[in-house]
């Protein structure tokens, strides 16, 4: 008898199958949100290829904009971690105080 596979993520996904958007360099791509976690995701996508090691992901229903990362690759699917938005990556125009 053999005993059902462990789940060996940290923090559990919830399913949820949304449209979403993969933007870097000024282009998006659209791919489907599968599952989501509090530190990660899966996304489909027809063409991972076209996917760079870094990227935002925005979804349809909410416009919610993430930074990612790929952290693996299977066929049409990646499996990307959330990564905390950087100074560069913000609005583009450094923070400073006025005084």
């Amino acid at each position: 008898m053999n005993a059902p596979t462990e789940d060996r993520r940290k923090h559990p996904r919830v399913e949820i199958d949304e449209p979403a958007y993969i933007s870097t360099s000024g282009l998006s791509m659209r791919c489907r949100l599968l599952n989501v976690s509090s530190q990660g995701a899966a996304i489909e996508i027809p063409n991972p290829a076209l996917v760079p090691p870094r990227f935002q992901l925005m979804t349809e229903k909410d416009r919610v904009i993430r930074f990612c990362r790929v952290i693996w690759i299977k066929q049409d699917r990646i499996g990307i971690a959330f990564d905390p938005p950087t100074a560069e990556a913000g609005s583009g125009v450094p923070s400073r105080d006025l005084d």
